[in-house]
């Protein structure tokens, strides 16, 4: 055993005196660069590889010590002298970073026209992979942007592994293609094609395509049978996000269509009342939001991030407040004669609205964007897995829930789906139908208030809002059977799914319109919606 471990550590050491010389090589020679670069062209032109070397794949620190060295060359404020080099910027020794004075008649380094260019080249890679600030960053790459054919191969895919920025990081990545498709060498494309292919996008397949104009399609078989393979791989790609675009928006908006319609299906079901004023507490629900949202920023700064969270009690309450009261002093006298309610259901809808527009104004209200609703990730193609959506989805999920096991599981759910079967018959066993009708129009106006508070995210919030959804929120209900929680799940999903799959073909208007001749047309064939309550009253 000790011969096995000193053998090891005598082959470990060597190991060490054989490595060490070339570790020794690959430090980079300071004093040698600033030599270069106080040399003739020769020798800058070598200099200049060396700084796009440290660009590149560099170590940090000799990467931080060459960045004002090419801009110091460029605008003529490097001074050469007997004991090296000084930036007359700062004053500084350009090997040393030590303060210092020019010795004798210092020479100032003057570039050829082909050198500059270079230079200005090796100036923006150094910025792209060292600067502070993403603005500096940003301006690095426009100026690489302008000779794509120039940035050194493997530059770009190492500054957008580690740009911070994501937006930044794009633009880095869409340069990126466009360099390496412009290579001069064709095994490069090639392999630039193969890295394209496996992240699919429209712009990817355009940049793509145009290569069949190009020379080296007609006579390299490789290159060709490299962009052909790339397109069609690129064109799957789309295909497949698209299609999962269509689904996740489709989903988006059936989630929405479900927040609008499951209080509005209770309060129908149940008491046969047409809420107009179903939208407005939509939107009351989303100004209750923006309110808990200002008053977190005075009371609460570091809790501002979780006003969504903090803010479902809130609307919820308060709509559910306001549709007691509206039940309790209007709707209540008012339940035999239909026609009334609906227009006293019009008229309260017609007050909220002004009421909000003279007290907060017309304008839409600004909210933040908590980091968990913000951004998305790239699936594949063109589809974006976008969090604000993903939200809405997750909030729609979370209050069906809770409401399928209220209606269900609790004494209160029972009297409501009593009710709605057979009022006369629950009234006669001691159910308190009254308080059952003034809870349940809470609860629908509870729920309204958070699809308000769910759609504040993702949607224009102003005194109009609720307008745009009382009548998605009518052919819900309708579609899916009055006062059913399935049926209203249902229709969203298949109101929600055909509106995002015709509004691209023949527009919003039309898709609505098309989406309102269909659901007529079914409930020819079935009055009574998807899902029918047994004994419903008429």
């Amino acid at each position: 055993m000790n011969l096995t471990r000193l053998t090891a550590v005598l082959a470990g050491l060597l190991a060490a005196l054989l490595l060490a010389p070339s570790a020794r090589a690959q430090a980079l020679d300071r004093a040698g660069l600033i030599a270069n670069l106080c040399g003739n062209a020769s020798a800058m032109g070598e200099a200049a590889s060396v700084l796009t070397g440290l660009a590149m794949s560099g170590d940090a620190a000799d990467r931080a010590f060459a960045v004002p060295l090419a801009r110091a060359v460029i605008d003529r404020k490097l001074a050469c002298d007997d004991a090296g080099a000084v930036l007359t910027e700062n004053g500084l020794d350009a090997v040393t970073r030590q303060p210092r004075a020019a010795a004798g008649e210092p020479l100032t380094p003057v570039l050829s026209l082909k050198n500059r260019a270079t230079y200005e080249q090796v100036d923006a890679a150094l910025a792209l992979r060292a600067a502070p600030e993403a603005s500096q960053r940003a301006a690095a790459l426009k100026t690489l942007e302008r000779r794509p054919a120039l940035i050194p191969e493997g530059l770009l895919e190492a500054a957008a592994a580690a740009e911070p920025d994501a937006g930044l990081k794009g633009e880095i990545e869409t340069l990126a293609q466009t360099a390496a498709l412009t290579a001069a060498d064709p095994a490069a494309r090639i392999r630039a094609l193969a890295r394209i292919a496996d992240n699919p996008s429209r712009r990817a397949l355009t940049q793509v395509s145009a290569l069949t104009a190009d020379p080296a399609y007609a006579a390299s078989p490789e290159f060709r049978a490299a962009v052909d393979d790339a397109t069609v791989r690129i064109g799957r790609g789309i295909a497949v996000g698209d299609v999962l675009a269509t689904a996740y928006n489709g989903l988006s908006f059936a989630s929405i269509l479900f927040m609008a319609a499951i209080g509005l299906a209770i309060i129908f079901g149940l008491m046969g009342v047409i809420n107009l004023a179903q939208g407005e507490l939509i939107m009351i629900g989303a100004y209750v939001t923006w309110l808990v949202q200002q008053g977190l920023r005075v009371v609460a700064p570091s809790l501002l991030d979780w006003y969504l969270v903090l803010a479902i009690p809130v609307a919820f309450f308060v709509t559910a407040a306001i549709g007691i009261a509206l039940e309790a002093s209007l709707l209540r006298h008012l339940y035999k004669r239909p026609l009334m309610s609906l227009l006293a259901t019009w008229a309260v809808s017609l007050f909220l609205m002004n009421l909000v527009r003279v007290v907060f104004g017309t304008q839409n209200l600004q909210f933040e964007t908590p980091f968990y609703v913000t951004g998305g990730v790239p699936v594949i193609g063109d589809f974006i897995f976008t969090w604000n959506r993903m939200f809405a989805i997750l909030f729609a999920v979370v209050t069906l829930a809770l409401t399928w096991g209220l209606v269900r599981r609790t004494p209160f759910g029972l009297n409501i789906r009593a009710v709605t079967q057979n009022r006369d018959m629950a009234a006669c066993i001691g159910i308190p139908t009254r308080r059952v009708d003034m809870m349940a129009f809470g609860l629908g106006s509870g729920l309204a208030g958070l699809a308000g508070l769910a759609l504040s995210p993702i949607y224009s919030v102003n005194p109009q809002m609720g307008q745009n959804f009382i009548i998605d929120a009518f052919m819900v209900v309708v579609l899916g059977g009055v006062g059913t929680i399935a049926g209203t799940v249902v229709a969203a999903l298949g109101i929600g799914q055909i509106n995002v799959l015709i509004e691209p073909l023949w527009g919003a208007v039309a898709a609505k319109v098309i989406v309102l001749l269909m659901i007529i047309a079914f409930l020819q064939w079935r009055p009574e919606g998807l899902f029918a309550v047994k004994g419903r009253r008429k």
